[in-house]
Parts: C-alpha cells; sequence; structure tokens
C-alpha cells in the first residue's frame, strides 16, 4: 500500500484522543524511561557519534532528520532520527518508505536494517514526548488518512508513543502494505494500551532486542 499524503501541521481535534489511559499515568512508567533513556544515551555515545560524523561524509543534508508526528492526546511533536535519505519533509507531500526505497542513501539502508535510525528518539523519550514502549508513532499526514479508514484509530493516542511496541514485535512493522496489516497494527496498540502493566513494557524490551540483529521486515 502506497500511501502519500499531503503535509500537515497538526491533526484534525477528530483522531484525538481525549482521556489518557493508565499507562499514561504512570509513574513508575516514566521513571523507566527516563532511567533507561539516560543509560542508553550514555552507553552509545560513541556510536551516536560516529554515525553523525559518517552520515555528514556521506551525502549533503541534516544530521539529524525531524518530522512531525502525533503524540499523547493528538498533541504534534518533532520526532528526531538520524538521516538516511537524500531528500527530508520539506516536499509537498509525505511518502511512506518502502522495500528498495531509492531515497535511502547506503549508509541510511544499513542504519535502518539495524533501527540504529531510531536512536535518536532516546532525546525524545527524556522529553517526555516519547516511551520507551508504546505505540509507533506515525506522520500526522498518515494518520489523517488511516484515521478515516480504522475504526478506534485515536485509541492510540491515549498514551505517548514508543520506541518499540506490541505491533512491532508481533511481526506489524516497515510499510504499511495493505488493511489488514494496518487493522492488526492498530488492534495490538489499542490491547496494549487498554490491557497495559508495567511486567508487559520489560517483555515488551526484551523481545524487541534479538529483532535488532534479525528482522527480516526491517528496511
Amino acid at each position: 500500500m502506497t500511501v502519500i499524503a499531503p503535509r500537515v501541521q497538526a491533526p484534525p481535534a477528530a483522531i484525538a484522543a481525549d482521556q489518557p489511559a493508565r499507562v499514561a499515568s504512570s509513574r513508575r512508567k516514566r521513571a523507566f524511561d527516563i532511567l533507561a533513556a539516560s543509560l542508553a544515551l550514555l552507553a552509545f555515545l560513541p556510536l551516536l557519534m560516529v554515525i553523525g560524523v559518517a552520515i555528514w561524509m556521506e551525502s549533503e543534508g541534516p544530521i539529524l532528520f525531524r518530522q512531525q508526528r502525533t503524540g499523547l492526546h493528538g498533541r504534534p511533536f518533532r520526532i528526531y532520527k538520524f538521516r538516511t535519505m537524500r531528500v527530508t519533509e520539506d516536499g509537498a507531500e509525505i511518502r511512506q518508505a518502502t522495500r528498495g526505497d531509492s531515497r535511502v542513501t547506503p549508509l541510511g539502508a544499513l542504519l535502518r536494517k539495524l533501527s540504529l535510525d531510531e536512536l535518536p528518539q532516546l532525546l525524545n523519550v527524556l522529553k517526555g514526548e516519547m516511551s520507551i514502549v508504546g505505540p509507533r508513532p506515525h506522520a500526522i499526514a498518515h494518520d489523517l488518512v488511516w484515521s478515516r479508514r480504522v475504526p478506534n484509530y485515536a485509541g492510540r493516542f491515549r498514551t505517548r508513543p514508543g520506541l518499540t511496541g506490541a505491533a512491532q514485535v508481533n511481526g506489524y512493522r516497515g510499510e504499511v502494505a495493505n488493511d489488514e496489516g494496518l487493522f492488526a497494527r492498530i488492534d495490538a496498540d489499542n490491547a496494549y494500551v487498554d490491557g497495559w502493566r508495567f511486567r508487559d513494557d520489560l517483555r515488551l524490551v526484551a523481545r524487541t532486542v534479538p529483532l535488532l540483529f534479525g528482522d527480516a521486515r526491517a528496511f
């Protein structure tokens, strides 16, 4: 499913979830986010610097890619990623990345394969815009399109978006190729929010680790 959506600055109120779930107000979850993100940034600092220099040397453009995403209560925020493409969001449209996408640089392909392009989102976690575990944030333009097609789509906005989530560890990551995959992804996100327990986050983090080294769906 190729999604080409117009760029927008903020989601309409119709797709925003007004009432947060229990997961959104958990102090234990927030404390875990701050501790885990802080330790990860310290541990990966040398790698972050190497990746930044490599991106700067490989192609023109910013080292970090910033794009509007939808967060808690449907509020927009700017997500951070290492730039993996030759283009940024400055065009008139946002096109979903696909396997073999010609916009992706050789280094970018490696970073995406190992999910290293996502490491700067640890800053989003420290800022309180994201969590270690939660529904993966989509581009706002895609939220506008998909919210019209998926019942209860806004349910995923009842908590902070995450670096990893239930949908991703269950195989629903990367390109949204068809409606079946889209519906399954949103169902997994809402099930996570509805039944959240702190130990669920620990399990999802543990299940994410092996995927970093061998997930065929990453590209």
